[in-house]
């Protein structure tokens, strides 16, 4: 698995656990790798920049990256999204508009985490508000 995509992973898990607990991005951060790391263990897991700077992006942005997702997510409103399509959503969205990533690879990778994470009729939905995004930064670009 690509490294890029393993952190895209984790940045998923930790922005779950931020949305649902309410806790700080950062204390999330930390409960990612202590959930993670044992007495046990010689060696912790090892620090993941990407990850952090997905993260720290997505919550930093949160809020317009939140009306993009109600403006092209039509008859949902937000808190009524399963977290993890929210999630999902926000960190593709959070690629696009900080330049990380090129729209077709954020969209790639989103689909991949659906996939993994939520059900299949999330795929549509998820690939629908990431295309309509899509067209509206090319829209802005021209």
């Amino acid at each position: 698995m690509a490294a890029r995509h393993k952190s895209r992973e984790r940045a998923l898990q930790v922005l779950y656990q931020w949305d649902l607990l309410g806790h700080s991005i950062d204390r999330s951060i930390e409960s990612y790798y202590e959930f993670f790391s044992s007495p046990e263990e010689e060696h912790p897991p090892a620090p993941d920049p990407f990850m952090v700077e997905l993260v720290q992006g997505v919550a930093a942005r949160v809020q317009e990256i939140d009306a993009g997702i109600v403006r092209h997510s039509a008859h949902w409103r937000i808190e009524r999204m399963p977290a993890v399509d929210r999630n999902i959503l926000r960190l593709a969205i959070f690629e696009m508009i900080a330049g990380i990533s090129p729209a077709a690879i954020a969209i790639d990778e989103a689909l991949k985490l659906a996939k993994r994470f939520s059900g299949d009729e999330s795929i549509p939905f998820i690939n629908g508000v990431l295309d309509a995004i899509r067209k509206e930064r090319e829209g802005e670009a021209a």
